[in-house]
């Protein structure tokens, strides 16, 4: 499990991408460059990470479902994904 602390800088980040967006876009356009370096470093999608949304874990994220592969898992044996069921053959 991350630390909240971590999860909560993520949560900014993805919130300052969405609120730059339009002028990050309009200044890349422009070829604005000098103006696009005032703009804050977290504004930048590349400094978004993917992470769990239940546990904030960073690696063995499952992009379709929003989670890792750990949470995946129990969630899928426990039922509470529809339409998946362990395999057995």
């Amino acid at each position: 499990m991350a630390k909240e602390s971590v999860k909560a800088r993520e949560r900014k980040r993805a919130r300052l991408v969405e609120l730059y967006a339009d002028r990050r876009a309009a200044l890349k356009a422009a070829g604005d460059y000098a103006g696009l370096d005032k703009l804050p470093r977290n504004s930048s999608k590349v400094r978004l990470h993917n992470r769990c949304q239940i546990t904030g874990r960073p690696r063995g994220y499952m992009r379709h479902f929003g989670i890792c592969r750990v949470v995946f898992r129990d969630m899928a044996l426990d039922g509470k994904i529809p339409g998946l069921k362990k395999a057995s053959w």
